[in-house]
């Protein structure tokens, strides 16, 4: 990535959110997970953010991030989260029976600043490969249990 240029300052700034579903619940699956994508769009072109990729694993969602200063990450959670709900729940009515408070995300969440330096490329391939099955480990792996 590149800095960006803005009217009064440049920046570089890379956040890694993640969200978990209300009770942790394994709802972000394949068609639940596809309609996150729409609302993040219309979110990255009204408020000129950067969502570099979405990645699930049915109960949260991983979000390599990148926008201007002027926002706190507070900020962009409380965004994401509200329309990305908004929308899901007029989608997909029935969500509200699976979730017995009506709220589609958890009150917390996860967030790391992310070096383009260091490891961007490893947290955009480790949000890449959400959900998808891990490999067996190794013989010469030690197991715990």
């Amino acid at each position: 990535m590149q800095w960006v240029q803005s009217n009064h300052c440049a920046y570089d700034c890379h956040y890694h959110p993640v969200f978990p579903v209300k009770y942790r619940k394994a709802l972000l699956q394949e068609e639940i997970a596809a309609a996150c994508k729409a609302p993040a769009y219309e979110i990255s072109l009204r408020y000129e953010l950067t969502i570099e990729q979405i990645g699930t694993d049915g109960d949260h969602i991983h979000l390599p991030v990148s926008f201007h200063p002027k926002y706190s990450i507070g900020q962009f959670v409380r965004i994401f989260k509200s329309n990305v709900a908004r929308e899901l729940f007029k989608q997909f009515p029935s969500l509200k029976k699976d979730l017995w408070g009506g709220e589609f995300w958890s009150d917390g969440y996860y967030v790391s600043t992310v070096s383009t330096a260091g490891n961007w490329n490893t947290v955009e391939a480790y949000v890449r490969n959400q959900g998808k099955t891990k490999p067996a480990p190794t013989s010469s792996q030690l197991t715990i249990w």
